[in-house]
C-alpha cells in the first residue's frame, strides 16, 4: 500500500496524567507528522525528521492547525440498539422490555442486520471511534453481519453474539448448548480474521440460567485469549432480581466469580453499585469496570464512583464507553463531557488530560490492546483521529481565548461532537471523508 504522511499537531499519551498540567504523561509535537504504511505507524515526531523517512511517492496531507491523536476507543456499545437510542423509559428493566428486546428480534433477519451494521460503522467513523467493544444480538446472523462489515473496512473490533436463555421474549432466547455452539462458530469464523476479535458475551446473569453461565465459563477456559463482556450492577432493581435468581450468591459479582468469569480480559458494563467486597475481587482478578456516563444519567441508574475505584489501595481497572442505545450519543467527546459532570456531582475531578487519556491509551490498556492501539508509537496500528477545536462558530469564538493545550482539550470535550472530527484514519487510510 502507498505510504501516507499526515502533518499536524501530534498528541499521544505515555501514561495516566496525575495532575492538570502533567506534561510527563504525554508527548506533543507542535509541527509533527505521522508516516503510515501497511496499516501501521512507521514513524512519528517532528515533521522535518519524519518527512525525511517518507518514500518519494508518499501521499502527504497537511492537517495543520488541527490536532492529531490516536483513534477513540469505545469499551461497551450495543450495535442492535441504533434505533432504540432516544427512547423514553423510566429505568433499565422497563427500557429493556419495552424497546430493546423488541428491536433486537429484528436481527434474526440477515438483511436488516447488514443494513444496521453499515450504519453502525458509519457512525463510529463519523465520531472518530476506531475500536469498539460491541454487543451483537442473540442471533448468529447479527454477529456475521457485524464482522463482515468490520472486516470489509479493516477495523480493529471486539464483538460477540449475545448469550441469553431466559427472561426475554422467546424470539431472543438461545439455549445453553446453542449459545455455546453459535459462539464457537463465531470464534472459528471470525476471531483473528484480519483485525477482528471475538468476545464471549453472556448479556447478564438475569438473562442466563446457571447452565448457560457454566457454558460461558467453559468458553472462557477453552479460549483464554478472548475477551468476555457482560453487565454488572447497573440498576438497583436489577441487582435485587439477580439476587433472587441466584440466592446462594454473596452479591452480584459473586455470581460471575462462581462461574469463573472474572479476569483481566473481562469487561463489566456499568458496575455502579459495587460493595467493598466486590471492588476488592474486581481488583484482585484484574477485571474491568466500564463507565457509561450518558447511559447511567439517561436511565437514572446512578453515579459511577470513578475516583474511589481508581484511587483505593487496590484500584479497579476502568474503561469508558457510550453504551448506545441506553446511551445518548455515539461520540466519545460527548461521553467524557458527561463523565466529567458525573464526577462533579460527587465532588470529584477529571482533568482534560485524563479525559483524553481514558478514551485513547487508557481504554487500550483496559482492553489489554495497548501493544496495538491507543498511542502514536511506531509499530502501532494506524488508527487516527484529526480534531478541529474551532469546528463550529461557538467553538471558534471560544478558541480565540484559548492559550493552552489543556484548554483546547476541554473545549473539544465540552462543545465537540462529530463536527469536530476532521478525519478518521482506519489502518492508515482516510475513512470519514469517504463516507
Amino acid at each position: 500500500m502507498t505510504a501516507r504522511l499526515i502533518r499536524g499537531r501530534l498528541l499521544s499519551f505515555k501514561d495516566a496524567p496525575k495532575a492538570i498540567d502533567d506534561t510527563a504523561s504525554y508527548t506533543y509535537e507542535e509541527d509533527g507528522a505521522l508516516l503510515m504504511q501497511d496499516g501501521l505507524i512507521v514513524a512519528a515526531g517532528d515533521y522535518s525528521t519524519v518527512k525525511e523517512k517518507a518514500p518519494a511517492d508518499a501521499i502527504e496531507t497537511d492537517h495543520r492547525p488541527h490536532l492529531i491523536m490516536p483513534g477513540f476507543i469505545d469499551a461497551h456499545i450495543h450495535f442492535p440498539q441504533m434505533q432504540v437510542i432516544g427512547s423514553y423509559a423510566a429505568a433499565l428493566l422497563e427500557w429493556l422490555n419495552t424497546y430493546t428486546f423488541v428491536e433486537e428480534q429484528r436481527f434474526a433477519d440477515a438483511a436488516h442486520a447488514a443494513r444496521i451494521a453499515t450504519a453502525y460503522f458509519d457512525e463510529l467513523v463519523r465520531h472518530g471511534t476506531t475500536t469498539a467493544v460491541t454487543y451483537c444480538s442473540v442471533h448468529k446472523t447479527s454477529a456475521d453481519a457485524f464482522f463482515t462489515e468490520s472486516h470489509r473496512r479493516n477495523m480493529r473490533m471486539v464483538a460477540g453474539k449475545v448469550m441469553m436463555d431466559r427472561n426475554a421474549p422467546p424470539e431472543l432466547l438461545d439455549t445453553p448448548q446453542t449459545g455455546y455452539d453459535d459462539t464457537k462458530a463465531v470464534i472459528n469464523d471470525w476471531h483473528g480474521k484480519g483485525r477482528q476479535l471475538v468476545a464471549i458475551t453472556p448479556r447478564f446473569a438475569i438473562t442466563s440460567t446457571p447452565e448457560q453461565m457454566e457454558m460461558a465459563g467453559t468458553l472462557m477456559r477453552e479460549h483464554p485469549d478472548l475477551h468476555m463482556q457482560t453487565h454488572l450492577s447497573e440498576n438497583k432493581a436489577e441487582i435485587e432480581f439477580a439476587k433472587e435468581l441466584y440466592p446462594w450468591a454473596k452479591d452480584y459479582t459473586d455470581i460471575y466469580e462462581r462461574y469463573g468469569m472474572l479476569g483481566p480480559a473481562s469487561l463489566f458494563g456499568h458496575s455502579i453499585h459495587l460493595s467493598e467486597r466486590e471492588a476488592d475481587v474486581m481488583s484482585e482478578t484484574g477485571s474491568v469496570a466500564v463507565f457509561c456516563p450518558t447511559s447511567n444519567l439517561f436511565l437514572g441508574s446512578g453515579l459511577f464512583d470513578l475516583k474511589t475505584l481508581d484511587e483505593r489501595s487496590n484500584p479497579v481497572r476502568i474503561a469508558v464507553a457510550t453504551d448506545v442505545g441506553g446511551g445518548t450519543n455515539y461520540s466519545m467527546l460527548r461521553t467524557i463531557d458527561e463523565g466529567y459532570k458525573v464526577l462533579q456531582l460527587q465532588g470529584q475531578r477529571m482533568t482534560p488530560l485524563e479525559s483524553f487519556y481514558r478514551i485513547t491509551l487508557g481504554n487500550a490498556r483496559a482492553l489489554s490492546l495497548e501493544d496495538k492501539i491507543g498511542s502514536l508509537e511506531p509499530g502501532r496500528e494506524a488508527d487516527i483521529v484529526v480534531l478541529d477545536a474551532a469546528a463550529t462558530p461557538a467553538m471558534a469564538l471560544k478558541m480565540e481565548a484559548v492559550t493552552k493545550l489543556t484548554e483546547e482539550l476541554f473545549l473539544l470535550q465540552t462543545l465537540g461532537d462529530d463536527r469536530a472530527i476532521v478525519e478518521t484514519y482506519v489502518a492508515g487510510e482516510p475513512a470519514k471523508s469517504t463516507l
